[in-house]
């Protein structure tokens, strides 16, 4: 037995399904140099495969970028087209790791993001929130979940999105830098759900 298997209680291998009811893609990115906006994405799909060593353990991941909801339609709109994701043209974003490594009381996952038909390299912070018992089966025991928060960032003009316009006194409407948030809940799969 690893020794890292040891360190998380409750440790399952095997392979999750993300549950799109009890998790959230969600982003934040400054406006106007003064505030921040918040969207997330509605539709999206995930596989966790959850190694026997955890630290061989992967991610891969779609997100439809129509999905998109910031609270405002037009907005949403906005951003739906080319000057943002161009989704006639690029429908979905695609995530896959390559790695994942201990830090501190998390994990560092490696991986390369594929938006706007570029792949570049965002790492995600993970908190592991645990293993527990799925009570919305007849026998709870027969399955599982996993919770988890995974936090990184990207340059959204690393992936061709550079959309923006300068405000009055310097600066400019958008920032660059978006903070990625995802809340994550998912179901391991038995043998005849795999």
């Amino acid at each position: 037995m690893s020794a890292e298997l040891v360190e998380i209680p409750g440790y399952v291998a095997g392979t999750w399904v993300v549950d799109p009811v009890h998790s959230e893609v969600g982003f934040t990115v400054r406006h106007l140099m003064i505030s921040k906006v918040k969207g997330r994405f509605a539709v999206f799909e995930s596989r966790i495969v959850t190694a026997a060593d955890p630290l061989d353990s992967s991610v891969t991941a779609t997100i439809d970028m129509a999905s998109v909801d910031t609270g405002n339609a037009q907005r949403d709109d906005h951003l739906r087209n080319s000057d943002f994701f161009e989704v006639d043209e690029h429908p979905t974003a695609a995530y896959r790791s390559t790695g994942l490594h201990r830090e501190g009381s998390g994990f560092l996952l490696e991986g390369e993001l594929t938006l706007k038909g570029v792949t570049r390299p965002v790492p995600l912070h993970l908190e592991l929130h645990g293993f527990g018992p799925d009570p919305y089966l007849d026998d709870p025991f027969s399955g599982a979940r996993l919770g988890l928060t995974a936090t990184g960032e990207l340059d959204r003009t690393d992936f061709g999105i550079d959309y923006n316009g300068p405000i009055p006194g310097g600066g400019v409407a958008i920032g660059e830098k978006v903070r990625l948030t995802l809340e994550i809940q998912a179901a391991l799969q038995t043998d005849a759900a795999a």
